[in-house]
């Protein structure tokens, strides 16, 4: 039974997407977004997408001509080419051999959806997908199960901490800190770390409030 990973990303502002430049361009929504090849020309792909926004430019300022090809009432088919190979967020995750299931944009923000084979496999593709793009949020992560149900998971950064944080948190774990009852005090941790008390309870409480901000926050589209 497949124990894959569902995940969910955000990108903010991403470089070489068209279809965010776009949506960004007109305040708007990108709905749905599909892509072709042809045999007659493998090197390049196409691509069509729904863009929903109040108002629409005669022309955009993107590196690809932009044609419109369908209006569903007040929203708008667009079609562009361009070549293979530019290094954009679809095609840096599907390197990997994960396909990009869903895409879509709010403004200048960008949502992908694709499943992972596992978590090693997901942390190549966030570790890949960071080295080009800084905004990058996972918004959620879903695990499969052999019994049909679905673990919801949370991705932590782990580059959020500062080494020291990371020092703090490695510390009073392994001395027991957060045990119940506690096998250390935080006058013990401290000592262990030869800062003071209030410098441990500082570098901890700031540690703790990125931890549950990943943990807890979620983006609204």
């Amino acid at each position: 039974m497949a124990s894959g990973i569902r995940a969910e990303i955000k990108i903010d502002d991403p470089a070489n997407c068209v279809v965010t430049a776009a949506s960004a361009a007109t305040d708007g929504r990108v709905l749905s977004v599909s892509r072709s090849t042809s045999a007659d020309t493998p090197e390049r792909v196409s691509v069509e997408f729904l863009l929903e926004a109040e108002t629409y430019p005669e022309t955009f300022d993107t590196d690809v001509e932009l044609s419109p090809v369908f209006s569903y009432g007040s929203s708008r088919v667009y079609r562009f080419t361009r070549e293979l190979g530019d290094g954009c967020p679809c095609e840096c995750i599907e390197r990997h051999g994960s396909p990009v299931v869903d895409v879509s944009t709010l403004g200048s923000s960008l949502f992908l959806t694709f499943h992972a084979e596992d978590m090693e496999g997901l942390q190549a593709i966030i570790g890949d997908l960071k080295q080009q793009y800084s905004n990058l949020d996972v918004q959620r992560l879903l695990q499969s199960q052999q019994e049909h149900t679905e673990q919801q998971l949370v991705f932590v950064d782990r580059s959020k901490l500062t080494a020291r944080q990371l020092e703090v948190l490695e510390t009073a774990h392994q001395m027991g800190y957060f045990d119940h009852p506690k096998r250390a005090n935080a006058g013990e941790v401290a000592d262990e770390l030869g800062i003071a008390s209030t410098t441990f309870t500082e570098h901890l409480a700031a540690a703790q409030t990125k931890l549950l901000d990943s943990i807890l926050e979620y983006d609204e589209r």
